[in-house]
């Protein structure tokens, strides 16, 4: 196995420390109300976030970052840092970026051997695709590889929250992570070529999930 390999599975991995399973980002806000309650309908819910919200927003932002690391432009993160964090529909889908973003930072800084730019003090607020770019930067991560693992560890702890919160079984959400995992290939091809004027966050029922769930009575997520 590759170093390169290992360090992306590492970068992957859902024990990764920041705190990416405290989060549902308004999935068991949608559990709440009904709109997601069986294998089918989860399916319906974090496919159509994947297809229309992350694969189309993210998952190209995110290789924008990863290509500015590369050749050290500053510049240009900085500016896609704030973009990210100008997109965030609710105060909750906000502070877990952030959150996120702190932890992962504190990580690399704790590593051996990984030398943090100065830019990363100089941002006032950092989003966790920021960092989670420079890392696959760092460690020479080939930039379709780095989105899949992206994308795949979105899908995986959306998962994840849906078996707590609908609840469902095991071998469901493994069914689920296979339907998912297959739309993964062409959302990477194409978050690697779409034009930045045609990316899209626009996903009215997440945002309004999101922002249902910063009320929410009864919780387990915090997002």
């Amino acid at each position: 196995m590759s170093l390169v390999l290992a360090r992306l599975l590492q970068l992957a991995s859902p024990a990764l420390p920041v705190g990416a399973y405290t989060y549902s980002q308004g999935l068991e806000w949608a559990v709440e109300a009904g709109l997601v309650r069986d294998e089918t309908s989860a399916g319906q819910w974090i496919g159509g976030v994947l297809e229309e919200g992350i694969g189309r927003f993210e998952a190209p932002l995110a290789a924008c970052l990863q290509r500015a690391w590369n050749v050290a432009d500053v510049g240009e993160v900085a500016r896609l840092n704030g973009e990210f964090l100008a997109s965030r529909e609710s105060s909750e889908l906000r502070a877990e970026t952030l959150q996120m973003g702190y932890s992962l930072c504190r990580l690399l800084r704790d590593l051996d051997d990984f030398p943090l730019p100065e830019l990363l003090d100089e941002l006032p607020e950092t989003a966790f695709p920021t960092v989670w770019a420079l890392a696959a930067a760092s460690w020479r991560i080939p930039l379709a590889d780095s989105l899949a693992a992206y994308l795949w560890s979105w899908c995986e702890n959306q998962v994840l929250a849906a078996l707590k919160a609908v609840p469902l079984g095991q071998t469901a959400g493994q069914r689920l992570l296979l339907q998912l995992g297959g739309r993964i290939p062409p959302l990477v091809q194409r978050a690697l070529v779409l034009p930045e004027a045609e990316w899209s966050n626009f996903a009215p029922g997440f945002a309004l999930a999101s922002s249902q769930h910063e009320t929410q009575y009864s919780r387990l997520f915090r997002s």
